[in-house]
């Protein structure tokens, strides 16, 4: 079964045109809501509960429960381990940097990172960026015809990342 017939077959309302890739999605499924033309990569996770177990326990209160719902706004990129936690609603043209825990709901057009996640950049200027200076435009090459072009761009057309401060 693939990832996006799990998610439909635990409840998830699923936009069209979506690429899930992680089958991480609590029983509660029909408490998620997720809009057109998402991506969600692998060993994303998405709750709707948890993080009382020990406290049940502790209190000896086994009906001890909370739930949360999640809504993931269309064109909205989920990055590989991000975790989603439970009544987070993320927006429409969001980017969630891979490893992000998102706590807190995300606005329309921002990228978030880190955990907790932070805002980080405007999904609309990360494009233009890409579009301006990074856009290689090799998507319909076949494996080889790909291989062999990026390999005989300059360096300077590659995307680098700069040093992490050091105090």
């Amino acid at each position: 079964m693939s990832p996006n017939e799990y998610a439909k077959s635990l409840g998830v309302k699923l936009g069209k045109g979506c690429f899930l890739s992680t089958k991480e999605i609590p029983d509660e499924g029909y408490l998620i809501e997720i809009g057109d033309y998402v991506r969600i990569a692998a060993h994303a996770s998405i709750y709707t509960h948890g993080g009382i177990y020990s406290l049940r326990k502790y209190y000896n209160d086994t009906y001890l429960e909370q739930f949360g719902k999640v809504k993931i706004g269309s064109y909205t990129s989920i990055g590989a381990h991000a975790m989603i936690m439970p009544g987070v609603s993320i927006g429409e043209r969001c980017i969630v940097a891979g490893g992000a825990v998102v706590t807190k709901s995300v606005p329309d057009g921002c990228m978030v990172a880190g955990n907790p996640a932070k805002f980080i950049g405007y999904t609309e200027d990360f494009y233009k960026k890409i579009k301006e200076k990074y856009n290689f435009g090799c998507k319909n090459m076949s494996v080889k015809e790909k291989k062999d072009f990026l390999l005989a761009q300059p360096d300077d057309k590659f995307i680098k990342k700069g040093y992490i401060q050091v105090p």
